[in-house]
């Protein structure tokens, strides 16, 4: 494989649109595996949450398998930590918050992950402080702030849900830190499988516990709901794992990081097909929080 310098400029930004839609497209299909096309509640929050990890986890089953005598045991409690925290607790928190606010504000605060990525480095990690990336965080918080009060962000519950979302990417930050400290050398592939694999007993006795397989589920409606879940795990986790992966080493952390622009844009737009209230002010916010994450990733 030739280094990123030669690499087609086509295959690299073939990779990072295919990101940007699979991991933009999560959040709609965690809102249709809650609930059908006109807004008929199916599966449970925690039901989405448990497919969806469990899907990741049996699809990368096989690459675990192959990798088990390469690995490290020594690896294992980080990586299980990287997937509980990483994976596990997000996806939950996601799903509940989008039993209250729509799928395309959950795909707006996604964008703060690099941020809090940042913070939780400096409190937890002694990453050095620099002031073009507090100035950033500063930012992107004020952009956080604006989607919060933008028109119907605040109604009734919404605002307490909006903060599950924003926990969940203080969760994504931890996990970036730790595969950062602990996981270097280990393929994120590897990482993955193993920490999906791991989490597959606790998503069947969350899937058991919640009653799923009581339900009908040869019915339409739940068969629907079901299948948005695994797809959800199975594209939105098992293949955007490996096609990160590729970009990561086609075009290196940088490019591959950009994706973060991507995301929210693709939240929108399925928003919108949706038929989703979105109104300017959260756009706004948008545009902030994405130029104070622009604005941190510029420190050297």
């Amino acid at each position: 494989m030739s280094n990123t310098g030669h690499q087609s400029p086509f295959v690299k930004w073939g990779l990072f649109l295919l990101l940007s839609i699979i991991w933009g497209s999560s959040f709609i299909l965690m809102k249709r595996g809650m609930f059908t096309a006109n807004g008929s509640p199916t599966l449970n929050a925690f039901q989405v949450a448990a497919i969806r990890i469990l899907s990741a986890g049996i699809v990368l089953i096989p690459v675990a398998i192959q990798e088990w005598k390469k690995l490290d045991r020594s690896k294992l409690k980080p990586i299980f930590l990287s997937g509980f925290l990483g994976s596990f607790i997000p996806a939950f928190l996601f799903c509940l918050a989008e039993t209250r606010i729509n799928s395309s504000l959950a795909g707006f605060l996604n964008a703060l992950t690099p941020i809090f990525t940042i913070i939780v480095g400096i409190v937890f990690y002694q990453s050095p402080v620099q002031q073009k990336k507090l100035l950033g965080v500063a930012i992107a918080f004020s952009g956080m702030l604006i989607l919060f009060f933008a028109k119907s962000s605040l109604a009734g519950n919404s605002f307490s849900y909006s903060l599950l979302a924003v926990i969940a990417t203080v969760c994504y930050g931890f996990n970036v830190n730790i595969a950062h400290k602990y996981l270097q050398g280990i393929p994120s592939l590897t990482t993955a499988a193993f920490a999906f694999g791991m989490l597959i007993v606790p998503s069947l006795l969350v899937l058991y516990a919640t009653g799923y397989f009581a339900l009908p589920l040869h019915e339409e409606k739940f068969m629907l709901s079901t299948l948005s879940s695994s797809v959800l795990g199975i594209m939105g986790t098992a293949v955007a794992t490996v096609l990160f992966y590729i970009l990561l080493k086609r075009a290196g952390a940088l490019f591959a990081s950009m994706v973060t622009y991507g995301i929210p844009f693709i939240a929108l737009l399925w928003g919108l097909a949706d038929n989703e209230s979105i109104v300017p002010l959260q756009l706004l916010g948008l545009s902030v929080i994405l130029f104070g994450v622009y604005f941190s990733s510029r420190a050297k």
